[in-house]
């Protein structure tokens, strides 16, 4: 290698001083906090805004939760509706079984039919959850009975039911049909 080779691979020093780093611009003290100020700011408007969400995003569990119990209920409420509205439909076909079970008869295989059938009907309401209400010596209850007249009668107290003309009937709470009570007062 020649002496020239050899001072172009050695670095040359330079004379000249590298350029000197740009001083950083400093930010007056003033502007510091305003920075601070507005990122509180956001974060206070974005915890804001966050708050406001969770609050619609509860409100919104909350009625969709009421609507549930909501349709629930109605949908239970139209079941005994319809069961109540049916078991009226047969009430009728019930009077008439026990009018015909109260007439004497001389044929027994007619009266045992009407017997059978009777406590078929019986057994079926009580499946239902019907239940027959208004006998002789109840207390009246004008929330159940329909009381169509009053006797005096000394060996029976006041508001005592003394004749049933029809009886009534209900599931749980719910009067089906009124019993029709002759009433003593």
């Amino acid at each position: 290698m020649s002496k020239k080779d050899k001072e172009m691979e050695t670095p040359v020093e330079e004379t000249a001083a590298p350029e000197a780093e740009a001083p950083a611009e400093e930010t007056p003290k003033e502007e510091a906090p305003a920075a601070e100020v507005s990122q509180q700011t956001e974060l206070e408007q974005a915890q804001k805004a966050l708050a406001a969400e969770h609050d619609k995003y509860l409100r919104l569990a909350a009625e969709y939760d009421n609507f549930r119990k909501r349709s629930i209920k109605e949908k239970d409420a139209r079941y005994a509706d319809a069961k109540a509205d049916t078991v009226s439909k047969f009430l009728p076909v019930y009077d008439n079984l026990e009018r015909a079970l109260a007439n004497e008869t001389s044929d027994e295989a007619y009266k045992k039919g009407v017997e059978l059938i009777m406590a078929e009907l019986k057994k079926t309401m009580t499946g239902l959850g019907v239940e027959e209400f208004g006998e002789n010596g109840d207390a009246f209850d004008p929330n159940a009975h329909n009381a169509v007249m009053h006797v005096e009668n000394e060996e029976l107290g006041e508001n005592v039911i003394a004749q049933v003309f029809q009886k009534g009937f209900r599931i749980g709470d719910k009067v089906i049909r009124h019993a029709v009570v002759q009433v003593a007062n």
